[in-house]
């Protein structure tokens, strides 16, 4: 029967290095697991039997093809579940590989148990879960691949996956209310745009044919609503085709690495948006790199993983040469500070927690502070563009209503006068 060599941990997470026979790798990795052993390495080392090279090939090439497929069909939605229904598995006692295992079988959801399933063929090679989990790059991003890294290495997994669910709780949370911010502004503004569009080429037509009909001079407004609607009639379809080429080439210009840093930069100049984006900047670096260095991920390698979270350009940018000052030997605060981009109260806050050795501590403040500033900036941006959005579709309705009204008050004038 071959003999394996395996290096797993136990759950006191004490890493142990022995060999033991199984009829397969397979049901290796199913005796360590029923001793409550968590594998990192499973290796064969001698054999009863020949082997079979080209099935083995075969069954290697079948299963990168299927991996293959899994994923690109996969995505960061799958992500936080994974994640949860892990962790709740883990905190009873399971290990993380009879845990995947588990999933794999149980879960109604396909694409998580697709996923579940991929890891499980991964984990069965021998790859530790971290390792696993590098094979589907679309689900996982690298932070959270060395964040579980590190939890295995030190034994903490459950802690680490107790604190990733909390920071993507609160990212889903933020993008939960960033879409619930502009859902209403867009509502009103397609249901404004079906009232304009309906009076300009539809009411219209048949009020100026009315109007034209009793004869006499029409007021300015009036003019001014009928060559409006007329000049819609006739150019409307192209001006509408034009607007969508101009925004279609202007986001795949924006897609480029040119066109990405120019539009950031001009972002950050606009009145509303700049300010957001900031705050956004701050909380994206205050939670990542707190995550980061809670789970024991050395300082460079945070700083490295924060930098590649920060969206805009611009402030990635200024992120990666503070960076480059703290790998030389200053100060975090210090570096940042030079960047400019940064608010004077976070710096200060910063400063405090490096001086007094509560740096994560001071991140987490700093987190919690901008989620608040950040809810309090996107309710009072959808009033504002809400009030600008219903003032402006009154102004117009209100126009064409005077337009019309003054229009049949003097053509009835007229008439009375013959």
């Amino acid at each position: 029967m071959p003999k394996f060599s395996y290096t797993a941990r136990n759950r006191s997470g004490k890493t142990i290095e022995e060999t033991l026979e199984a009829s397969s790798r397979k049901d290796a990795l199913r005796v360590l697991t029923a001793r409550g052993l968590q594998p990192l390495q499973v290796e064969e080392t001698s054999s009863g039997r020949p082997t079979a090279t080209s099935g083995k090939a075969a069954t290697a090439n079948e299963r990168k093809a299927r991996r293959k497929d899994l994923v690109s069909k996969l995505s960061r939605r799958e992500r936080l579940p994974f994640f949860q229904s892990l962790h709740d598995l883990t905190t009873s006692g399971m290990s993380a590989g009879e845990s995947v295992r588990l999933l794999s079988l149980r879960l109604q959801d396909p694409m998580l148990r697709t996923l579940c399933t991929g890891l499980w063929e991964r984990l069965g090679e021998g790859s530790s879960l971290s390792q696993a989990m590098a094979d589907f790059p679309t689900v996982f991003d690298p932070s959270s691949i060395n964040l579980i890294q590190a939890g295995e290495a030190t034994g903490s997994l459950n802690d680490v996956l107790g604190r990733l669910i909390t920071h993507f709780t609160e990212q889903k949370e933020l993008r939960r209310q960033l879409l619930t911010a502009l859902a209403y502004p867009a509502f009103m503004l397609c249901v404004s745009g079906g009232v304009i569009i309906f009076i300009l080429l539809f009411l219209m037509p048949r009020l100026e044919t009315l109007l034209h009909s009793l004869g006499g001079k029409l007021p300015l407004s009036t003019q001014l609503l009928v060559g409006f609607s007329g000049f819609a009639m006739r150019y409307g379809l192209i001006l509408i085709g034009a607007a969508v080429f101009g925004a279609i080439t202007f986001w795949r210009w924006r897609q480029s690495k040119k066109g990405r840093e120019k539009t950031d930069s001009w972002m950050l100049g606009l009145p509303v948006v700049g300010p957001f984006l900031v705050s956004q900047t701050v909380l994206a670096f205050s939670q990542t790199l707190s995550v980061l260095l809670e789970n024991g991920i050395n300082a460079s390698e945070a700083l490295r993983m924060t930098e590649r979270q920060i969206t805009n350009t611009q402030h990635r940018k200024a992120f990666k040469e503070a960076t480059e000052r703290v790998l030389e030997g200053e100060a975090l605060a210090r570096a940042l500070q030079r960047t400019g981009f940064l608010p004077p109260l976070v710096l200060d806050q910063l400063s405090v927690g490096e001086n007094t050795g509560n740096v994560v501590p001071s991140l987490k403040k700093i987190g919690n502070t901008y989620r608040k500033l950040i809810s309090d900036q996107l309710n009072a941006f959808t009033k504002v563009l809400a009030s600008i959005v219903l003032l402006g579709v009154f102004a117009f309705v209100g126009f064409i209503a005077f337009a019309v009204l003054s229009a049949v008050f003097q053509l009835s004038q007229s008439i009375k006068l013959r």
